[in-house]
């Protein structure tokens, strides 16, 4: 689905949700999120990069993999539909309604030497999505070894014609949201992208909003 194609809703309503916070602009965020629980990521004020990795709560060893997830959809990006899969093959997350219409999952996460590569050694000490991760990673006794390819929600990374990634202006509005249903216990880390130096966060990064129902209405 692209971001100009009708969207895919939620009959879920907010004040319904089971946990509800506000990840400020910058932060990283972890939760164990639980088979048949429904996750949903809020852009709230639009244009604002999501890093979001996946690993099975009872086995860190298995996490996302974008290899076996963009392999098995034959599309190089997440939206309604796709199916999550870890690097054991394992379904562990189903989108289930996305009103953005496009994620990336090839670009990565942005970190201190990738600033100073692309944008110069002044930028060297800006904080960056790799060091989000790595805060997290280390309450659940996990290292820099643990940080693997990560999906971008509400990322807009086209590919050029010399098969090129490039990071435009995002394509999210104010409100825009991500749903999905987890098919497995999952440790759920995100970093609310603090990038200044590209257009992913439209230069000024700002809060998310992350919802937990129990399980979708009857």
């Amino acid at each position: 689905m692209s971001a100009s194609t009708s969207p895919t809703l939620s009959p879920l309503a907010a004040e319904a949700a089971g946990y509800d916070h506000v990840i400020p602009a910058t932060a990283p965020w972890s939760r164990v999120v639980r088979r048949g629980q429904i996750l949903r990521i809020v852009d709230l004020e639009g244009q604002q990069a999501v890093d979001t990795l996946f690993y099975n709560a009872h086995d860190y060893a298995e996490r996302y993999s974008v290899h076996d997830t963009l392999l098995a959809q034959g599309s190089a990006y997440i939206t309604a539909g796709s199916a999550l899969l870890s690097n054991e093959g394992n379904l562990m997350v189903t989108v289930t309604a996305d009103t953005c219409g496009r994620h990336d999952s090839s670009a990565g996460a942005c970190s201190c030497e990738a600033n100073t590569v692309r944008f110069g050694h002044h930028t060297r000490y800006m904080h960056a999505c790799r060091e989000n991760f790595l805060l997290e990673l280390t309450r659940y006794g996990m290292t820099k070894r643990d940080v693997v390819s990560n999906i971008n929600f509400f990322m807009n990374v086209p590919i050029l014609p010399d098969g090129e990634l490039a990071i435009v202006d995002g394509v999210s509005r104010p409100g825009d949201y991500v749903e999905m249903r987890v098919e497995m216990d999952v440790l759920c880390v995100i970093s609310n992208c603090p990038q200044v130096n590209n257009p992913c966060n439209g230069f000024r990064p700002t809060p998310i909003r992350v919802l937990i129902w129990d399980a979708p209405p009857s």
